[in-house]
């Protein structure tokens, strides 16, 4: 048995609706459990989905106070009013801002930006910043993606006689800033159809009434923000993410040509991996080490000289980051593990002095990633007694409604169920943590802390074609709510599977059933390599691709999960080097069963003697309780009736046989009756028989081992057939008529012999077999 990483969500799809979508839209039917497990209940929502480029964005002016501020930017506009654009730090912040920009230059708008810095400011508007704005003469103020939980800096920005007007995306709270417009899709009673834009799209959607026409060439900025910010790839997100990524790749901007090429990417290979892997993480570095306006400069800017300039500069700083990020997960996984263990803990709060404050969201995922707990992670200036923080969490457990319990401790804090930022007293962490780890333990259960994977269908060997692959290419970009699919292939053998990479730490493996074969890759899985035995049948999560190499195109399996359902057997009988067993294969989770103690006194130094069973008779063996447990049988038992003993409890999840012997009783010369009949005869002719000094003469004249001789002397002593007094053996007359099996010497070595039999000379298969048997006679 082989449990796997996470637990499988394995989505289920009506039959007759895959019928009806394969029928009525040409399409494969693991397409059409694919596009029924995102939402299409109806072949128009799926044709909808398919055929996104078909489809036509929403009038903007269906969200509340849109006219409201188109009439107050253009007002600004035709009095040559100064026009401010209040961003955020991170890649959708940046994205919205210059969205905003370029919208207003377009215009002719006296328009710049500001963003505050991270580490001074914090997040969102504040009333310094806002004291340099209407120092600086602005008479309108418009924040993109941030801004909804500005209530005081929004009375205050009415009191430095400014127009404030607020677009988000974030989490509405109880009470609305008093701002001149707020445009937002979640507002309490909008009527807007969909509610899930990024902080670009809505800034996108003021551009685009401001514009008066749909501004195209904007995409190319919104789908970096619609990608970045993880906001659900459907309606209007999946719109602006699929003709943005098309945008993207005839870009002209000459800073996000210049981003491109230091991230090493071509244009015909842009898509939303692109932004979420490589522009993404180098435009939120920025805002995470210092001042974000080289993110917005490096978007906004005509020349190329400035633009590899800046593209450098940003590239340098994420190499940076990234190394700041690993070097706080090192201390936070140290916090958590020496000072709040999960298995205590329902939910992680870890603070350090000095946590650089704009990677600690990136640690918290990683922390979240590692133990499966709602975490935060807080940088502590205790100078202050200010802690700032980013929090992660997982399903099940809403971030944003259970920190809203907490506002009272919360001066500043926003989000979304999933992810949020805050700002609070050092002195309040305690308490935090205290409130936090009581509201989880109410909705949270054991069953929450084991991650989940999401699978969309169970697919067969022969449903993994490349005609399917391609089709599934129709459901891009992928993303939240629409993710890449993952599929679950049950019970296949595999024919071949083997280490991979320079360490040796990925898997490369081939399975097969119904006579198709598919190759399979799990990167990070090389150690599942010494978990899988040579004929367990294996299930498989993954995401399907194609693998191009060589002018040749096959279908493969990326896997991120194995598992085995069946109990499965180890062979270490032919590599009997104990040391390598114990030292490179041996894990915490097994348990060494013995049955000899002197197997165990030769081997001691070489043995977790913590986890060593030693088994001296039937009872002790029943008494064991190994069902779902690794043991490790160390050497045999006396008869195959212990091994029965043993497994009355249930059965374990895996054996490694091991089996080592003192000797070799099967290959000796084995006693019939007729060998026993001439011994009897020679020692009634010969009379007392010198053992010591004739047996090695006596054996070469038969052809026997001295072992067999003395084996025999053995079961003629037990029988009472013999004295045997310093070697010399001699007949007892007139001794009483008794069988040979009445010996328990000959019983027993007719026992060992049999079990080494069984058990050690046998093939993989049949030793398998031997404990299946076992298995069924003794339970």
């Amino acid at each position: 048995m082989l449990q796997s990483k996470k637990r499988w969500n394995v989505q289920e799809c009506d039959e007759q609706l895959v019928n009806e979508f394969v029928e009525n839209l040409n399409i494969t039917p693991l397409v059409a459990s694919l596009l029924l497990n995102r939402g299409m209940t109806t072949v128009e929502a799926a044709r909808e989905f398919l055929h996104v480029d078909a489809q036509t964005f929403h009038d903007p002016f269906l969200l509340h106070d849109m006219d409201k501020a188109v009439a107050r930017i253009q007002q600004a506009i035709d009095h040559n009013e100064k026009i401010m654009i209040y961003g955020d730090y991170d890649a959708d912040g940046v994205s919205s801002t210059s969205v905003m920009l370029s919208a207003l230059q377009q215009l002719g708008a006296d328009v710049d930006f500001y963003i505050p810095n991270r580490f001074t400011e914090g997040y969102g508007p504040n009333k310094a910043a806002f004291d340099k704005i209407s120092a600086g003469g602005y008479q309108l103020v418009i924040t993109v993606d941030t801004g909804i939980s500005a209530v005081e800096e929004t009375a205050y920005a009415r009191e430095l006689n400014f127009d404030l007007i607020i677009t988000d995306h974030h989490e509405p709270g109880p009470v609305l800033p008093d701002a001149y417009a707020i445009i937002h899709p979640k507002l309490p009673g909008s009527t807007y159809p969909f509610k899930e834009l990024a902080g670009v799209g809505v800034a996108f959607k003021l551009a685009h009434a401001l514009l008066g026409e749909l501004p195209e060439h904007l995409l190319e900025l919104a789908v970096i923000g619609t990608i970045a910010d993880l906001v659900p790839l459907v309606d209007e997100n999946r719109l602006i993410a699929r003709k943005g990524l098309d945008y993207l790749k005839l870009t002209k901007r000459t800073g996000i040509e210049a981003l491109l090429s230091v991230c090493g990417v071509k244009r015909e290979e842009i898509n939303e991996d692109t932004i979420g892997f490589a522009m993404a993480p180098r435009i939120n570095a920025v805002g995470r080490l210092q001042d974000a306006d080289p993110a917005v400069h490096l978007l906004m800017t005509t020349n190329a000289e400035e633009a590899k300039g800046l593209a450098k500069e940003i590239d340098a700083l994420n190499k940076e980051r990234q190394q700041i990020v690993n070097d706080i997960t090192e201390e936070a996984v140290e916090f958590v593990e020496s000072m709040y263990p999960p298995d205590e803990n329902s939910v992680l709060i870890v603070e350090g002095e000095g946590w650089n404050a704009g990677v600690v969201g990136i640690v918290a995922s990683r922390l979240v990633e590692k133990f499966y707990r709602p975490t935060i992670v807080l940088s502590i200036d205790s100078e202050n007694r200010i802690a700032k923080g980013s929090a992660r969490s997982i399903e099940g457990f809403d971030l944003f409604a259970n920190l809203s319990k907490c506002r009272d401790i919360l001066p500043h804090f926003g989000g979304h169920p999933m992810a949020a930022g805050m700002t609070l007293n050092s002195d309040d962490v305690e308490e935090l943590r205290r409130r936090l780890n009581e509201q989880a333990s109410n909705v949270l259960t054991e069953q929450d802390f084991i991650p989940i994977t999401s699978v969309d269908t169970v697919c067969t060997t022969e449903e993994i074609t490349l005609e399917n692959i391609e089709q599934m290419s129709a459901l891009a970009p992928f993303g939240m709510h629409n993710p890449k699919p993952k599929v679950l292939i049950k019970d296949v053998h595999t024919t071949s599977m083997r280490k991979i990479g320079a360490n040796k730490n990925h898997l490369k493996l081939v399975f097969e059933d119904s006579g198709v074969s598919v190759d399979a890759v799990g990167f990070g899985l090389g150690y599942i390599l010494d978990e899988v035995s040579p004929i367990a049948k294996v299930s498989l999560v993954g995401e399907l691709s194609i693998n191009e190499w060589n002018n040749m195109r096959k279908p493969q399996l990326m896997v991120e999960d194995i598992s085995v359902d069946e109990w499965q057997m180890f062979d270490y009988r032919s590599a009997v080097d104990v040391k390598r067993f114990f030292q490179q294969v041996f894990t915490d989770q097994m348990k060494v069963v013995a049955f000899h103690a002197s197997t165990i006194d030769k081997y001691k130094s070489l043995l977790p003697m913590e986890h060593v069973v030693l088994i001296q008779d039937e009872e002790q063996a029943k008494a064991c309780m190994f069902a779902g447990e690794q043991i490790v049988l160390l050497d045999l038992p006396p008869s195959q009736k212990w091994l029965e003993c043993l497994f009355v409890q249930g059965i374990p999840s895996r054996i490694y046989a091991i089996f080592l012997t003192e000797e070799d009783h099967y290959f000796d010369t084995i006693p019939t009756r007729d060998h026993f009949k001439w011994f009897y005869g020679f020692l009634a002719k010969k009379g007392p028989f010198d053992l010591k000094r004739y047996k090695e003469d006596l054996a070469i004249h038969k052809g026997w081992s001295k072992e067999t001789i003395d084996f025999m002397a053995k079961v003629f002593f037990a029988l009472e057939f013999v004295t045997i007094n310093n070697g010399l053996i001699s007949l007892v007359k007139n001794s009483a008529k008794r069988d040979l099996i009445e010996s328990a010497t000959y019983r027993q070595k007719q026992q060992q012999i049999e079990i080494e039999k069984n058990f050690i000379y046998t093939s993989y298969v049949q030793l398998k077999n031997q404990f299946q048997d076992i298995f069924k006679r003794s339970i």
